[in-house]
């Protein structure tokens, strides 16, 4: 992973997981998510750390890649973030993107389990 301010990799933690096996195709969209979210943290974020959250809520899977960098993610800009965002939209959910500048990155995706 790219350096943090600090000059040491970024921490990444779980911090929820499901407790059963989903359908594969939840599975690997979650899989896609969490990748390109710190394939992103690792290159451009400077995080310190990045928290990974992957939750089944009332029938929709809720997946979050959240770090405490420097922020401005723009799904606009590059093919990573949209690439996903219509991989997500393919599949009936959506990705929403929260990223201020100065402020770290929120990749939350959410997509009906049912």
């Amino acid at each position: 992973m790219r350096a943090s301010p600090s000059g040491r990799p970024s921490a990444v933690s779980l911090t929820a997981v499901p407790t059963e096996r989903l359908d594969e195709t939840l599975e690997i969209a979650a899989y896609y998510v969490v990748a390109e979210g710190l394939t992103n943290v690792a290159k451009y974020a400077e995080a310190e750390r990045a928290t990974v959250s992957v939750a089944l809520r009332r029938q929709v899977l809720v997946v979050e890649v959240v770090d405490d960098g420097c922020g401005g993610a723009d799904m606009t800009k590059g093919s990573g973030l949209r690439g996903l965002a219509d991989r997500v939209e393919a599949l009936g959910g959506r990705l929403v993107v929260d990223s201020a500048l100065g402020a770290g990155t929120r990749l939350r995706r959410e997509i009906p389990a049912a």
